[in-house]
């Protein structure tokens, strides 16, 4: 396939569009079910980048779920807890593949935003992770290969129209690329920049104690970013991605973002969240949202005479904000990347708040002195990189 006619670009009074190659050659991506749009296969090629490298630097089954051209989440094939099933609507005697976890893990870091997202795939994918992602709301998927049970679960989604789309592993992209923007054409190299364990050698704080699960997370986080749109910061934990700041004009913005979001991914381990019990029959995205509201400050909207027998069995107490901010403050082990440098100390403050210990980085700003002595403060280990990863 040397082109793929779209329905519309990016609007639907944008037209014609396509996709294909300027030398005239194949197509590295062939469509096995449905037809994507335009920001599917934005979404597509991205996140099939992103989980590429994932899986190059870390030698784990790698997984993202992206929505609008940056990733929602990201995450490595690591076993599930019985706590990640439960939050993660996942049954205690479902076996999962580690290509299933990571996608579960991945879409797990903000469920609310990965609400109709795009999923992309380091390996081929399985009947286990088909049939994860059958039952959830999502756009598309990408990946190298797909097992027939997994392929014959995916065409039922959808009413049959749910997007499919292989990628060729094995596809290397042209040195430079171009872009055209108000008919001007743009060119650049292709970044290619490696991301790996060598970049971590430049621990600039006290504490130099870098064990090598945060290693690894470092990576993921580092990665992650890579490939979301500019500024961005990211927090992982476990090799899983738990907030993604995306697209703020203000890195300190960016920062207190993906705080926030990492706290929401903690919250939903709250007794008091795992405690909740729902309507038999509920909707995964129905759970989903109620969850977000009960955790959030306007908690009453689901909890008001009449809204909360749509939903809860039982009236659920009210989580108070003493509540939230006491089990906020028992996260720990969490790694903070960003994709350029911090210019202020404030953005270590806001990260250790959300149990950030780790911190990479790529250093550079004037105040690099001060940004360091907040972290040795709380004894926080921060690795200055030396590369900025913006991403537009």
């Amino acid at each position: 396939m040397k082109e793929f006619e779209l329905k519309y670009g990016c609007n639907p009074n944008q037209k014609p569009a396509r996709i294909y190659m300027k030398d005239g050659s194949e197509l590295p991506v062939t469509v096995l079910n449905g037809r994507p749009g335009y920001i599917n296969f934005l979404d597509a090629l991205n996140s099939w980048q992103l989980v590429r490298e994932l899986r190059e630097a870390t030698g784990l089954p790698s997984a993202a779920s992206f929505k609008h051209v940056s990733p929602a989440g990201a995450a490595v094939g690591l076993p599930l807890t019985e706590t990640d099933r439960h939050i993660y609507f996942v049954e205690k005697d479902t076996e999962l593949s580690p290509i299933a976890c990571a996608y579960i893990r991945a879409r797990g870091a903000d469920r609310l935003c990965s609400y109709g997202d795009w999923a992309a795939l380091s390996e081929i994918c399985d009947a286990a992770t088909a049939a994860y992602l059958k039952d959830e709301v999502s756009d598309g998927v990408i990946a190298p290969g797909y097992t027939e049970e997994a392929l014959a679960i995916l065409r039922t989604k959808k009413k049959g129209n749910y997007n499919v789309v292989q990628i060729d592993p094995a596809y290397i992209p042209a040195e430079q690329e171009c872009k055209d923007v108000f008919g001007v054409t743009f060119e650049q190299g292709h970044n290619n920049f490696k991301i790996d364990e060598s970049l971590l050698s430049n621990l600039v704080t006290e504490n130099k104690e870098l064990p090598e699960q945060a290693k690894i997370d470092m990576i993921v986080a580092l990665i992650t970013l890579k490939y979301t749109q500019s500024n961005s910061v990211c927090y992982v934990k476990d090799g899983q991605a738990i907030g993604v700041g995306a697209g703020q004009q203000s890195r300190i913005h960016c920062t207190r973002l993906a705080g926030q979001k990492a706290d929401n991914w903690y919250l939903r381990q709250h007794p008091k969240v795992m405690g909740l019990q729902f309507v038999d029959g509920i909707r995964r995205p129905d759970r989903d949202n109620a969850i977000d509201i009960y955790t959030s400050d306007e908690y009453e909207d689901v909890l008001r005479e009449g809204e909360w027998q749509r939903v809860f069995k039982v009236k659920p107490e009210v989580l108070t904000a003493e509540e939230k901010k006491a089990w906020i403050a028992t996260q720990s082990g969490v790694t903070c990347g960003s994709d350029a440098f911090f210019p202020f100390g404030d953005n270590v403050e806001r990260a250790r708040k959300s149990g950030v210990q780790y911190i990479a980085e790529p250093g550079g700003s004037i105040r690099d002195d001060h940004v360091i002595e907040t972290a040795n403060k709380y004894g926080i280990v921060m690795a200055f990189t030396g590369m900025r990863l913006f991403h537009h």
